[in-house]
């Protein structure tokens, strides 16, 4: 016999089918688990269907059902999030909605320097789109040939460019997001000022899926760039990279698009797991600062510019050595290394991971302080400590001991974590820099926030989601 829920279920199940149609939708486990799972392998949900919406109206319609069915859905895009914010739990209750087809480029307004994509449409496509009247989409990750901009701007990716054009909520001109109540936000403006009222975009940009479910944004560009130049440079130790950013920027007319941190430990992760990879500049020196500085200029200046720079460094011993890209594809395998160096992590064992920031010139100390303690509390673990020195949010991660199980090493995770963010917090820093929160740092975000902070959260989310039916358990 059936209980009321169950029945209540199978109408629920049978309207969201109705909704999205033939193709529209999977309940096969088989073809859910995909879904199911985080990209880091460390985390399996479970999901009685998956919904895959083709426009904003289907999914104002899903989020209807599920407000009348009190049926919790997670929101997901590209699925590359690393904070289990993106995942149905392992309850078996929740509907993932996937944004996925919804992933046309609908406009581009060179001269406006604007562009609207849907939630769906992946970030490579988007540069591309951009690129196609010569403008630029500056966001820049590893994942961009499969990250989605509905996730990029639900999670506030950041990236490698932050350095010079800011995150995600810097990239976002207007959004378009269907709230719980399942009425749609029409605030795709590409407006650059407008105080009529709350800035309403932001609730959305950052949120993770607890606020609304964002299907379409429109995006800012800028002018492509079209001189380009690409350094790569060993260092006798951090704090000399925060002096060398400093002379760059001042040196290029602070044209410095990106400044990357790498550890000597995670060039040999990659040349270990990657053997056709070859070290730029041989040596021991225990750090390596990968830089692209770039102009919308062509007139060919800015590589004298950075010469000099590099030139006035050496002199002042910031440098132990360096090499600049002659081509277009040497340039490419400089950043190669360095897009690959969390994949060679991953294939070299577990990590407990920590995306943090801190002020830029306080990183060097961060790592100092935190790096032995963290190691003393596993005998034998390493910490690799490597990113975007230019923004200040590096990724400190420590990592399994050869010999150690890998249950147990996980284990220690929560403990290790707390530490570490402990620290971040002497330093006046953040637990999550671009990543997120999810549902993997739920608690610390808990924990570690200022109480009126979390009060706040609590009241715009039981205010905007009475029925806490959109993503729930993730960021509070």
């Amino acid at each position: 016999m059936q209980t009321g829920l169950d029945t209540a279920w199978l109408e629920a199940q049978s309207a969201f089918k109705a909704v999205v149609g033939e193709g529209g939708w999977i309940s096969d486990p088989a073809e859910t688990d995909p879904y199911e799972r985080d990209w880091r392998g460390l985390f399996k949900g479970v999901t009685p269907l998956v919904l895959r919406p083709r426009d904003v109206a289907q999914v104002s319609k899903i989020v209807k059902i599920a407000n009348r069915y009190r049926v919790p859905i997670v929101p997901q895009g590209g699925n590359t999030g690393l904070v289990r914010g993106g995942v149905p739990d392992a309850s078996g209750r929740m509907v993932v909605v996937s944004l996925q087809r919804l992933n046309r480029i609908r406009s581009i307004d060179a001269d406006d320097f604007s562009l609207v994509a849907e939630a769906g449409a992946i970030l490579a496509d988007v540069q591309a789109a951009a690129e196609s009247v010569d403008r630029l989409f500056p966001l820049s990750l590893g994942s961009e040939g499969s990250a989605r901009i509905g996730g990029l701007v639900s999670t506030n990716a950041g990236g490698i460019h932050v350095l010079r054009y800011g995150t995600m909520r810097s990239l976002v001109l207007g959004i378009e997001a269907v709230l719980p109540t399942g009425e749609v936000f029409h605030g795709l403006s590409p407006l650059r000022k407008d105080n009529t009222g709350y800035d309403l975009k932001q609730l959305f940009i950052g949120a993770e899926g607890t606020l609304g479910i964002v299907t379409a944004a429109t995006l800012k560009l800028f002018p492509r760039l079209h001189d380009m130049t690409t350094a790569w440079m060993t260092l006798r130790s951090a704090r000399d990279a925060v002096k060398l950013l400093a002379l760059l920027r001042r040196a290029t007319g602070d044209q410095v698009n990106a400044f990357e941190l790498i550890p000597r430990d995670g060039l040999e992760l990659v040349l270990k797991h990657f053997p056709d990879v070859r070290d730029p500049v041989p040596g021991n020196a225990p750090w390596v600062v990968l830089t692209e500085v770039a102009s919308a200029r062509a007139d060919g200046t800015l590589r004298a510019d950075v010469e000099a720079a590099l030139a006035e460094a050496l002199e002042a011993g910031l440098i132990a050595d360096a090499v600049l890209a002659e081509t277009q594809a040497q340039a490419r395998a400089l950043w190669r290394i360095r897009e690959i160096l969390p994949e060679a992590e991953k294939l070299d064992g577990v990590a407990v991971k920590h995306d943090v920031a801190v002020p830029v010139a306080q990183m060097p100390a961060f790592i100092e302080e935190a790096a032995p303690v963290v190691e003393s509390m596993i005998p034998g673990s390493r910490v690799l400590a490597f990113g975007h020195l230019g923004d200040g949010n590096i990724h400190f991660n420590l990592r399994q001991p050869p010999e150690m199980d890998r249950e147990a090493f996980l284990a220690q995770w929560h403990a290790v974590s707390a530490r570490v963010h402990d620290i971040v917090l002497q330093y006046g820093g953040s637990i999550s820099a671009e990543h997120g929160i999810g549902s993997l740092k739920r608690d610390e975000l808990a924990r570690t926030a200022d109480p009126a902070k979390m009060m706040a959260l609590r009241a715009i989310k039981a205010a905007l989601d009475p029925n806490g039916i959109l993503n729930p358990g993730r960021v509070i």
